[in-house]
């Protein structure tokens, strides 16, 4: 499995725990082992950027997933197939502000971050209620699982 990260950001972070995340979730989601995966932080200038021209919504935002190969999750003893499955962009400084809103650390709020990503490249969405439940529910049980295992 290759998962590259890089930080163009200049907020420090371990990225070899967030590689171990993207590693952790696309084993959990049952995706091909040989797939690719690219999480990149950037600063809100870049975010801004890219979240006008791609959601065509004013500001930065805390993350945005662009999928390549549209993979979805494999089912028990059948995974996907190998591809890519696509980039992750982070906002370390809007993860910031939410992190003490929400009233845990910056790390914790990017893994989680993180994760929601991962499960939008593999087609999760939460534009209704009902999906909203199911991917927020899979989503904290993905990260507490990860948690746990540190």
């Amino acid at each position: 499995m290759s998962i590259e990260v890089n930080n163009e950001s200049g907020f420090e972070v371990d990225e070899a725990e967030f590689a171990a995340l993207g590693r952790f979730v696309i084993d959990a989601m049952r995706v091909h082992p040989q797939s690719e995966l690219s999480i990149i932080f950037v600063d809100t200038t870049v975010m801004t950027d890219l979240h006008v021209q791609w959601m065509d919504e004013p500001g930065p935002t805390d993350v945005l997933s662009f999928p390549m190969d549209e993979l979805r999750p494999g089912r028990d003893g059948d995974v996907t197939p190998a591809g890519t499955l696509g980039d992750i962009v982070l906002c370390p400084e809007v993860a910031v502000t939410q992190a003490k809103a929400a009233g845990h650390s910056t790390t914790e709020e990017l893994l989680l971050l993180t994760t929601h990503g991962i499960l939008h490249l593999l087609g999760y969405d939460h534009a209704e209620p009902e999906e909203e439940k199911e991917m927020f529910a899979l989503q904290r049980k993905l990260l507490l699982t990860f948690l746990a295992t540190r």
